[in-house]
């Protein structure tokens, strides 16, 4: 498991997060707080206060394409 901190202040931001993270085949889960909602979820990702950069769980070791393509929301 590997992890990194984006912010997700606009609504195409967490448009694009979902469709990209939907891409990959391995699990990833957002982290804000004490919550935790499934990263491909839309709605889970709505119900966070993205007013504060989130956490970002990849459950894979194979995960440097991800991590590439997050680069410009990593906070």
């Amino acid at each position: 498991m590997q992890a990194v901190t984006i912010s997700l202040t606009q609504v195409d931001q967490v448009k694009q997060f979902v469709n990209l993270v939907g891409q990959f085949p391995f699990d990833v889960d957002v982290v804000s707080g004490r919550y935790t909602v499934n990263a491909k979820s839309m709605l889970g990702i709505y119900s966070l206060d993205l007013s504060k950069p989130i956490q970002v769980l990849i459950y894979s070791d194979d995960c440097e394409e991800l991590k590439r393509e997050l680069a410009e929301l990593m906070s």
